[in-house]
């Protein structure tokens, strides 16, 4: 039988004083935990800090990333174009411009790159007084107000003189510049910016994405869109004239697949040097090869519902339905003799599944992107013909442009993004919209990202709302107008 060994007792390394009281090293240790314990209440008490201040701003401008409200300093509107022969400032907007956030402006490094290369180009080699300019993708006009701030006041060097003598002096309505964009957003910024710094717009021509551009151009300028999809229909569409193109962009969007489609299209494709992250491309048509055909718009069939869908370039979704929409189409509301708007309607998919299903009073189609309209308005000529009398399709900022329309349903899919911008302030201009819109007991049906907080606009705007449906990314919810 094993005996126990008779280990001596483990010294106390911690040891307290005679009397009992803590040892040096314990009241150390106690010191420390009090100053760690203080650090932890102060670091929580500025984040409680933090998070009231947050809800407060949150309060006034809505819950989520970049939304609109009254910031607490003015964001910057003042671009200031240095020349030899002075600055030359621009007042700029986002439209609209009683919403744009403070961190947020008209312009970007890539615009301010473009002018300033046109600048020394066109000092070194001029273009014809007759020459046709071509602006693409122009957000909020900040590229056409700069060059014909530049025109009128001689600074383009290459364009100054009986160019800037017919400005000033031909009112014959001649259209020096012609500006193409598919949003209505853009248009109407490029208005509204084009007044505040008086410049007369008799020769300028404004195209939406859907209007063929002229025959004759001799420079083509593009800022890099969002979709690469537009930007190939884009290219494609500048090989009927030889034309010199000069692109714009981050230097994150100057990718190895968008180089390629340049030269695609176009033929050979140089870049710059980045400048403040921003990069240009350059190239020329000299149409030497065959004009190769815009592969849009995208024809294709859904089997739930079954339609046959045109999609013109920059509609989103472009290629398949997206999971969101697809979770609103199986939850639509009862519709039957009821005035329906599709707001932010896309190709149109959920006002078809209406037409497929109800028997609408009347059915509305809205979306600030012309391609989307056009898509819309196609797929219900071609999937129901005999219901086209019943509908109308509207370009609009949300429901700007039909203030005085009354509804019962408002079908959404809100976006997340404004041309290159991350921000839901356009869900929350939906929201709000759609409220004022809706009859009383009128139902705005949405489908929220359910990491975006859809939830808190629809109980501040509507008083609740409840959840229809909802999967791992996507909730469908209904908020009743009161």
């Amino acid at each position: 039988m094993s005996q126990s060994a008779n280990y001596p007792k483990r010294p106390n390394r911690r040891p307290k004083s005679g009397d009992g009281s803590p040892s040096p090293w314990q009241q150390a240790q106690q010191t420390n935990s009090k100053r760690n314990s203080a650090k932890g209440n102060s670091a929580n008490a500025k984040g409680k800090a933090r998070a009231r201040n947050n809800t407060r701003s949150q309060s006034s401008v809505g819950i989520g990333h970049r939304e609109f409200g009254k910031p607490s300093r003015s964001p910057n509107t003042q671009w200031q174009m240095a020349t030899e022969q002075g600055n030359t400032t621009l007042t700029l907007h986002r439209y609209p411009a009683d919403r744009q956030h403070v961190s947020l402006q008209a312009w970007d490094a890539a615009d301010e790159l473009l002018i300033h290369h046109l600048r020394e180009r066109l000092a070194e080699t001029p273009l014809p007084a007759s020459a046709n300019i071509v602006i693409l993708n122009d957000d909020f006009g900040a590229l056409a107000c700069a060059l014909l701030s530049e025109l009128f006041s001689g600074l383009f060097n290459g364009l100054s003189g009986d160019l800037s003598a017919d400005l000033s002096g031909n009112e014959s309505g001649q259209h020096i510049l012609t500006w193409q964009s598919d949003s209505y957003i853009a248009k109407q910024g490029c208005l509204q910016n084009l007044a505040q710094n008086q410049l007369p717009t008799a020769h300028i021509t404004l195209l939406d994405s859907m209007t063929p551009l002229p025959d004759k151009i001799d420079l083509a300028l593009i800022k890099l869109p969002r979709s690469h999809a537009l930007l190939e229909h884009q290219l494609a569409s500048l090989q009927h004239c030889s034309v010199e193109v000069i692109a714009a962009g981050k230097v994150k969007s100057v990718q190895t697949s968008v180089l390629q489609l340049f030269e695609r299209y176009l033929g050979t494709t140089t870049t710059s040097l980045a400048v403040k992250k921003a990069r240009l491309i350059f190239s020329r048509n000299e149409q030497q090869t065959p004009q190769l055909p815009s592969p849009y718009p995208t024809i294709w069939k859904t089997d739930a519902p079954e339609l046959i869908l045109h999609n013109h370039a920059n509609v989103f979704s472009r290629a398949q339905l997206d999971i969101g929409a697809r979770l609103l189409l199986d939850h639509l509301p009862d519709c039957n003799g009821k005035t329906v708007i599709d707001l932010g309607c896309g190709n149109g998919v959920l006002g078809l599944r209406v037409l497929q299903q109800n028997q609408p009073e009347k059915l509305l189609f809205v979306d600030e992107s012309a391609m989307a309209i056009a898509s819309a308005q196609q797929n219900v000529a071609i999937n129901f013909a005999a219901s086209l009398s019943r509908c109308d399709f509207v370009s609009s900022d949300c429901l700007s442009a039909i203030p005085e329309q009354k509804a019962h349903v408002v079908l959404c899919n809100p976006p997340f993004h404004q041309q290159n911008t991350l921000t839901d302030h356009i869900a929350w201009q939906m929201f709000q919209h759609a409220q004022r819109a809706l009859y009383p007991g009128g139902e705005l049906r949405v489908v929220a990202n359910r990491h975006l907080q859809h939830y808190d606009k629809l109980k501040r705007l509507f008083g609740g709302y409840q959840v229809v449906a909802s999967d791992q990314k996507f909730s469908i919810l209904s908020a009743i107008n009161k």
